[in-house]
């Protein structure tokens, strides 16, 4: 890597790709939290007593989206560039979100209300399908040797600020008399996104194309003509590793914020100030574990931290649910705290990790495919499925508990089956090097 190239400008890297994993994060928490809260009320009025449940289910309907974008966009960005595509996805989320904030509601227009809005999500899932990726690959092919984890750890420490600004943002409002909270104050979050997008927008133009991608487009016989059927042919096993290594970190991310929140305000009648108070600390536990476990990963290896995390999450989705249904304000703040332990040693070794797993002319749509493919097996459906798994239970959160467990070992098998590449060249493609190696001792021998 071209040692100029990489001192350019690290903190306009790392702001870039923080802030734009930030505005992503932002507009799905604030669309999850307000689907836990207000749409099924606004929006699902009409629907048999069952808003809430519907409300949750068409969070889910952006992770559809998601792979599709996340083939489009990240052909774009093994073709054309990373640069262009971090541009043109943090528009189409940004703008999807600012438009949800202005929809007219059911008793406005009708059954066109939640048309309207499930439009918006499917926009805001199709622009999320390369964001998140393009900003990690962004990171990680500036990154010194050595730091990448680290380095690496800022997009997904964005997405904990995100998050930790959603719920701010929510529990400011959630302040206004009942009434007004409904009837305007609950489009503020949605709206404010249009600042994040403003600033994103202004520091990504401001960034050069990563230096690996510069040296593949100078030499066009690097680019890959088909970069997903190759991550998918000639990577196959780290395909896979990426969908397993999503199911737990996907799934605890949206199982115990997102479900979480909905179980203590609407079964377990937590005040709904509090619980949005107690949400927003534990994202500063989040932040804190993925740039700190991420470090980690850099001297001693990704697959050792993951696999913890994964197994971490197993040992707490049983006592998650015993602290919050014991109804104490200190508890429920334990319980949110040890999610974001869980979800924060996966998710900040993550980027780095599966970064390294594709080759450089097919990284972006390799990883990009696969972790989305990922959120919609495990992430999109959660909230909605632990909605119904308690109704079946008459209240009982132990089915939720079990299939987080399910999804913490599923994730730590696949994790353990994958390779080690913290020590990797990012600029080199694995697969021809071993060709060279190989080449070379025939010829030797």
């Amino acid at each position: 890597m071209p040692k100029a190239a990489m001192e350019m400008h690290p903190r306009k890297v790392i702001v870039a790709s923080c802030v734009g994993s930030a505005l992503e994060w932002y507009d799905f928490f604030i669309y999850a939290t307000a689907a836990g809260l207000v749409f099924g009320k606004l929006f699902f009025a009409d629907f048999g007593g069952k808003g809430t449940l519907i409300a949750l289910a068409t969070f889910g309907v952006g992770f559809i989206a998601r792979p599709f974008g996340g083939l489009f966009f990240g052909y774009l960005g093994d073709r054309i560039g990373r640069k262009p595509v971090l541009l043109i996805t943090l528009m189409m989320v940004g703008i999807g979100t600012v438009l949800i904030g202005l929809l007219p509601t059911y008793e406005q227009i009708g059954i066109w209300a939640p048309i309207l809005l499930v439009t918006m999500r499917l926009m805001q899932g199709f622009g999320a399908g390369a964001e998140y990726t393009g900003a990690v690959i962004l990171l990680a092919e500036y990154a010194p040797v050595g730091k990448r984890g680290f380095w690496c750890s800022f997009a997904p420490a964005g997405v904990g600020l995100g998050m930790m600004l959603a719920s701010s943002a929510f529990w400011l409002v959630s302040q206004l008399p009942q009434e007004q909270f409904m009837d305007w104050g609950w489009r503020l979050p949605f709206l404010a996104s249009i600042v994040i997008i403003a600033f994103g927008l202004f520091v990504r133009y401001r960034i050069d194309e990563t230096p690996v991608f510069e040296t593949i487009a100078a030499e066009p016989e690097k680019k890959s003509k088909n970069p997903i059927v190759e991550s998918l042919t000639k990577q196959p096993r780290n395909f896979f590793v990426v969908l397993g290594a999503r199911l737990a970190e996907n799934g605890f991310g949206y199982l115990f914020p997102v479900f979480g929140l909905s179980y203590a305000v609407n079964t377990l009648e937590f005040p709904k100030d509090q619980s949005l108070f107690v949400l927003m600390t534990s994202y500063v536990v989040q932040i804190a574990c993925v740039i700190g476990f991420a470090a980690l990963s850099d001297r001693i290896g990704r697959r050792p931290v993951y696999i913890a995390g994964a197994l971490f999450g197993c040992l707490i989705a049983f006592p998650f649910f015993w602290l919050l249904e014991s109804k104490s304000f200190l508890a429920s703040i334990a319980a949110f705290w040890l999610a974001q332990i869980a979800v924060g040693m996966m998710f900040g070794v993550q980027a780095a990790y599966f970064s390294e797993l594709f080759g450089p002319a097919r990284r972006f749509s390799g990883f990009a495919f696969a972790r989305e493919l990922g959120s919609l097996l495990a992430g999109g459906p959660a909230p909605a499925l632990a909605t119904l798994m308690v109704s079946w239970a008459s209240g009982s959160s132990w089915p939720v508990a079990l299939y987080s467990i399910f999804l913490g070992l599923c994730t730590a098998y696949a994790v353990w089956m994958g390779p080690e590449t913290y020590r990797d060249d990012i600029a080199v493609d694995q697969l021809e090097s071993d060709a060279t190696t190989l080449r070379a001792r025939a010829q030797v021998a």
